[in-house]
């Protein structure tokens, strides 16, 4: 699986990142009873626009009425990964039995059908393709559990690491008692960190996680002072004592909010 297949929310309280600006450390999550829902919509040509206008004016104000949380909404900041034509956004529901009938509701809505109809009515669909990754939390990611105020405007990357075989559990800890702390410690605002509900879309070996940065040059300061702290270095060698690297792959795709995003 790529990125793209992944992609396809949190709640209002990932806001409450604005702790980690302040350089606290974000306190574990309480069990999770949410579902998340990771989506991405890739545009016929031409179309991303109507597409954002469609979302800004109707869609996600529609997403609220029916019970759906919008977090955030991106668009790819590098044209190699879907800038002219991909829009990416994160919901958040109470179960995954309500996101069913919060999409039913919607979808069943005559505001929804009306306004998709007036939005493609020179026959051609605004998407022409949507992909969908429900999404848990770990019990390691920041608490969204209160609103706060927003920090932005910051540049988000969203990273998708793919573990060699039985080693997601080595991974989020790893993450757990060492990584968050280290991106922090180098100016990195974790915002969420996740792994797919299903095992069709990688559950046992996937870790799906949200960071954001002052802006894209601070990210290249905040990685290349990151992978050269002595602490990680240790950290990264002692977690792999076999041989055996932990993430097999990592995918990364930055990220600008749309001026509707309540992430900025």
């Amino acid at each position: 699986m790529n990125w793209r297949c992944l992609l396809p929310a949190l709640s209002l309280g990932l806001f409450a990142m604005v702790a980690s600006v302040k350089g606290e450390t974000p306190q574990p999550a309480a069990p999770a009873t949410k579902v998340y829902e990771l989506r991405v919509y890739h545009c016929n040509p031409g179309k991303l626009d109507d597409l954002l206008k469609r979302f800004r004016e109707h869609t996600i104000g529609l997403f609220e009425k029916h019970g759906m949380t919008n977090i955030g909404y991106w668009v790819p900041a590098d044209d190699d990964k879907g800038k002219a034509d991909t829009l990416i956004y994160l919901l958040a529901h109470e179960s995954r039995e309500k996101a069913k009938a919060s999409w039913d509701a919607f979808r069943n809505d005559p505001e929804w059908q009306k306004a998709r109809a007036e939005s493609e009515k020179d026959g051609v669909a605004l998407a022409a393709k949507v992909e969908a990754t429900f999404l848990d939390e770990t019990d390691y990611t920041p608490d969204a559990s209160a609103p706060g105020a927003k920090p932005g405007p910051l540049t988000y990357e969203l990273r998708t690491y793919y573990t060699s075989p039985g080693k997601l559990d080595n991974l989020n800890k790893r993450f757990r008692e060492h990584t968050m702390k280290l991106f922090e410690k180098h100016g990195m605002i974790n915002v969420g960190y996740w792994t797919p509900s299903d095992d069709d879309q990688g559950k046992a070996n996937t870790l799906i996680y949200l960071l954001a940065h002052k802006d894209r040059d601070a990210a290249g300061k905040s990685w290349g002072a990151f992978g050269s702290d002595p602490e990680w270095q240790k950290v990264y060698k002692e977690s792999q004592s076999d041989g055996i690297p932990l993430a097999a792959k990592v995918e990364t795709i930055f990220l600008v909010p749309t001026d509707f995003s309540r992430l900025k």
